[in-house]
């Protein structure tokens, strides 16, 4: 037998090993599917007001589809909820929030394993980029997790993997980006607010209650599970995870709530306020199925006592208010304090340059103090005049907070919620 015969036989048996690979690892034409973005919308209630379109792609209570707040101007999202429940049909993931499609628009899963969302004159919207790997299947799992899977049932992605409403919301009315962030650093959760009048996110909370750590926490897992055997009782929990060099990895579980059901079927959301909510449905029963498990402002725990305050919400009452006992009580103004609607605001700022000793006065407010307060209480020790001056030549603070008894100055480049205490010592002042 010749060499080259025996290196013949060896690429034969190489090409026709690599050729059944490659054709087990196809998606089967019976598993492919092309849906378009035409036809009548739904007719049930969901978040945002919004018009849909339901795609076949369904596993109770989930189901994607397309959906618009603005005409012609979709976004495939995933949508939680029973139609017979008789209550808001959530949006609890979305894949091309920020790039929408149009009428005619296409999802389509090939044979080489890829889902991609193209607008109706071809263009690639969105994609997840696994043609190729190896995917022969997509399912949509009970827990709402879209998974593109290979032979041996390997997920090769998951939407689990690429998080938006499950943990973050910004909108109240369309779902797109907004204001607040929640971020995992080091030994605890943080929330911040940032907009354009802030060069940096400014923190707003910072979670000391989530777990005791020794080390840094490497991810987070939002869990709900029975609390016994007998499941009388679920526990809704934040589990952190931790790494370090002596105990390798372990978790330390935060619990949330309590409820009397199976509450697997719960999301974590920040919402388009700032604040941190677990929503639990409920689909054993018909109407308002839906129930607020966890709130980390404004939720009456133990011995009526509140988790955190409203008042500390940055825009719980809009842009400027007085907040006192969870309400908007007054809105500030140079003749003092007036009765509190959405409309009111901060004194509209003429053109400033913080190169000039530009004149500026201030109007005062009597005990209040900035919704940041237990995070930033400013500099110190400052005289009122200091504090005054340096508010003045800083053309982004829009006032100062001051506390006479430890000569704290915090400048505040937004105001949102004035949050009202007993001390009057504590006094904002409010540019002009």
């Amino acid at each position: 037998m010749s060499f080259l015969f025996l290196i013949s036989v060896l690429f034969f048996t190489v090409i026709f090993f690599s050729s059944s690979f490659v054709a087990e690892s196809i998606v089967p034409s019976s598993k492919t599917f092309k849906f378009t973005n035409e036809g009548d919308f739904g007719n049930y209630v969901v978040e945002y007001k919004a018009y849909y379109r339901a795609l076949p792609l369904f596993n109770s209570p989930f189901q994607l589809c397309l959906y618009n707040t603005t005409p012609n101007a979709f976004t495939l999202a995933l949508r939680m909820g029973l139609v017979q429940s008789d209550s808001v049909l959530r949006w609890v993931w979305d894949a091309n929030r920020g790039n929408p499609v149009r009428e005619n628009a296409t999802l389509t899963f090939g044979t080489d394993g890829n889902l991609v969302l193209a607008d109706a004159d071809g263009r690639i919207a969105w994609q997840t980029g696994t043609a190729n790997r190896g995917v022969v299947g997509l399912d949509l799992l009970s827990n709402g997790n879209i998974v593109l899977y290979d032979k041996s049932g390997k997920f090769i992605w998951q939407s689990f993997e690429h998080p938006s409403d499950t943990i973050c919301r910004s909108s109240e009315v369309d779902g797109s980006e907004g204001h607040y962030s929640l971020v995992l650093e080091k030994n605890r959760l943080n929330l911040y607010l940032k907009n354009r009048n802030l060069k940096k996110p400014l923190l707003y909370y910072t979670s000391d209650w989530f777990g005791n750590s020794q080390g840094p926490f490497t991810r987070v897992l939002f869990n709900s599970a029975p609390e016994t055997e007998e499941a009388y009782v679920y526990e809704l929990t934040l589990k952190f995870f931790v790494s370090n060099s002596s105990s390798g990895s372990k978790y330390e579980p935060t619990n949330l709530g309590r409820t009397r059901y199976n509450s697997t079927l719960s999301l974590l959301r920040l919402g388009f306020d700032g604040s941190l909510k677990v929503y639990t449905y409920y689909d054993k029963i018909v109407y308002r199925a839906w129930e607020v498990t966890f709130s980390l402002y404004g939720l009456t725990i133990g011995n009526g006592a509140v988790s955190e305050s409203e008042c500390k919400l940055p825009s719980r009452c809009e842009s400027f208010g007085v907040c006192e006992d969870e309400q908007c009580v007054a809105c500030p103004t140079p003749k003092g304090l007036l009765g509190w609607t959405k409309n009111c605001a901060p004194p509209a700022q003429r053109k400033c340059d913080n190169r000039k000793a530009n004149k500026v006065d201030y109007f005062k407010v009597l005990g209040v103090e900035h919704f940041a307060n237990d995070y930033s209480e400013g500099e110190g020790s400052l005289k009122l005049d200091e504090c005054r001056n340096r508010c003045r030549r800083d053309c982004e603070c829009l006032g100062f907070f001051y506390k006479q008894e430890s000569s704290k100055c915090l400048l505040a480049p937004v105001l949102g919620t004035l949050s009202k205490v007993a001390n009057t010592s504590h006094v904002a002042y409010i540019k002009l």
